[in-house]
């Protein structure tokens, strides 16, 4: 074998490695997209069960509040569906984005909710609805936490992406750029 022909099989053989290479990192940090939103899910599904029960517990005690219960049950259905969709590939962009308007709508209506209990002492005063709004207030704590962790994620996976000359492998196998909360 000449040395030509050795020196061009070693060229090869060092951009398969490095192909492959490249392709496992952006493989392992898009799956760690979907494991950091695996944990802000679930924080989520906690938010989405305690909404529901304080929501249940408020309505026949103020029923003047209708409109303010009603507008956060319909926030909560559309930030669910919208984290149904975004479940399947939490690293494309359109799901997220979806997931990122229903959240901030959801906020506001629980901010709502909230400053209508803060008006309502006596309501607090009942152990299980300060219970409620208590663990409402940790997981939106953890939910945040989690969201950060999400953000972090898909900035490293990004960053990836977006680097030479592993942004001309992200091309040819379908890397396109994932969309923080």
């Amino acid at each position: 074998m000449s040395r030509l022909s050795s020196t061009v099989l070693l060229i090869a053989a060092m951009l398969l490695f490095w192909g492959i290479g490249a392709y496992n990192r952006l493989m392992r940090l898009r799956n760690g997209i979907g494991e950091a939103f695996g944990h802000l899910d679930q924080h989520l599904n906690e938010r989405a069960v305690v909404c529901s029960q304080l929501l249940t517990r408020l309505r026949p005690l103020l029923p003047s509040e209708q409109a303010t219960f009603d507008a956060l049950e319909s926030a909560q259905n559309d930030a669910q569906a919208a984290a149904q969709a975004a479940r399947a590939k939490p690293h494309a962009g359109d799901p997220v984005a979806n997931l990122a308007v229903a959240s901030a709508v959801h906020a506001a209506a629980l901010a709502r909710l909230m400053s209508l209990l803060e008006h309502q002492a006596e309501l607090r005063e009942q152990a299980d609805i300060d219970a409620m709004v208590d663990e409402l207030k940790l997981i939106e704590r953890q939910r945040a936490f989690a969201r950060q962790v999400f953000n972090q994620a898909v900035a490293h996976y990004n960053q990836a992406t977006q680097q030479f000359p592993t942004r001309i492998l992200a091309g040819i196998y379908g890397f396109t750029e994932a969309r923080s909360l």
